[in-house]
């Protein structure tokens, strides 16, 4: 028999959402009546200029995309006033987290990050061998004075989801700069932002300003949420120049497709759709929010697209009776929270639809 190496031996696959034809084949309804709530997909689905520029790059398909990014690099810089040298591009966030895994962890290495964050810290951190150092929550939430007391002589990064997937939880920017500058300048710490753009604007910060301070802070962002580009997987870091060139040395080439980019570059200067999505999605948050009050149903504060909602010992019969009727939410037992599901903003209709579901479910009362 061949030789498996221990890592992935240890590894669990990635638990993506249910897709909507595989439901509508399961239970034999039309995918059009099909409510997907799993994801932390934009309901509004990408923005016309993305659009528009994806299809304008279709024509080109049957060349290689441009490895390095240049153009939307270049709308990335402007946007943020970075030199094109900070930027990399990878495929969807995922694929940056799992390059910064590869640059800074080994064997012998530790990466600190908290309870009920992001499943693929603990996957990246294992895949390359080193060791998943788990910060229990405060208050489903990141507890940064544990998380700095957790750290090690071995120890090589620090995983900070802001807001934090799939609790919803926020820190403040004082709170994290006071936490950035007490950790140790060989520790590299990555700011997971793929939910910034659904913030206030009162409550968002410019974390780029702390990657100037302090060289071993990294950013990552995706397209995948607010920008409604989930299916074409563009995500990207801010660091500094030098962390940038040593994830570039290990980054698959051609890891963006000419169409993703694209339609990335659209999406940046499409305003009024990214305004429309913040808008749309601080509507539904408060009407799921107030629907589950109404229901005496527990759940945490959001502050990205989605909520986290306890329903007990019944979890996963409230699941599978929303997947009778055609709405797909997210069972997250595999974050440890068994007794909760994750459900997405949607648009009011389907919001409504969500809470009409629930409320007819004998297992809610």
């Amino acid at each position: 028999m061949v030789q498996i190496v221990e890592q992935v031996l240890r590894a669990q696959p990635y638990q993506a959402g249910k897709p909507i034809g595989e439901l509508a084949r399961e239970i034999g309804m039309p995918e059009a009546d099909i409510v997907k709530l799993a994801s932390n997909e934009n309901p509004l689905g990408m923005s016309p200029v993305a659009r528009e520029q994806a299809n304008a790059a279709l024509l080109d398909a049957a060349y290689y995309p441009d490895a390095n990014g240049f153009e939307l690099k270049a709308a990335l810089a402007q946007r943020f006033a970075v030199p094109q040298d900070w930027l990399t591009l990878g495929n969807g966030s995922n694929d940056i987290l799992e390059l910064l895994a590869s640059t800074f962890l080994g064997p012998g290495t530790s990466a600190v990050f908290s309870q009920y964050a992001f499943i693929v810290y603990a996957q990246a951190t294992l895949r390359v061998g080193a060791q998943s150092i788990v910060v229990p929550a405060r208050e489903y939430g990141h507890d940064l004075d544990a998380m700095l007391a957790a750290i090690r002589d071995d120890t090589s990064m620090v995983f900070i989801a802001n807001p934090n997937n799939p609790t919803g939880t926020y820190l403040s920017a004082a709170q994290l700069e006071a936490f950035i500058a007490r950790v140790p300048s060989s520790v590299v710490v990555v700011l997971d932002e793929a939910y910034n753009e659904y913030l206030p604007p009162e409550l968002r910060v410019d974390s780029v300003a702390w990657v100037r301070q302090y060289p071993n802070v990294v950013i990552t962002r995706t397209f995948s949420k607010a920008y409604g580009l989930a299916g074409l997987r563009v995500g990207y870091a801010i660091a500094s120049a030098e962390t940038t060139e040593y994830m570039n040395r290990i980054r698959q080439p051609f890891n963006v497709s000419n169409v993703a980019q694209a339609a990335a570059i659209g999406a940046l200067q499409d305003d009024a759709f990214r305004q429309k999505t913040y808008e749309t999605n601080l509507q539904g948050l408060a009407q799921l929010s107030a629907g589950l009050d109404a229901l005496g149903i527990e759940h945490v504060p959001s502050h990205g697209n989605f909520v986290l909602a306890k329903f007990g010992a019944h979890a996963a019969q409230v699941n599978a009776f929303l997947l009778k009727h055609g709405i797909i939410v997210r069972p997250v037992g595999g974050y440890g929270l068994p007794e909760w599901l994750r459900i997405s903003v949607g648009l009011e209709a389907q919001n409504t639809r969500l809470l009409n579901a629930l409320k007819a479910s004998a297992l809610t009362r």
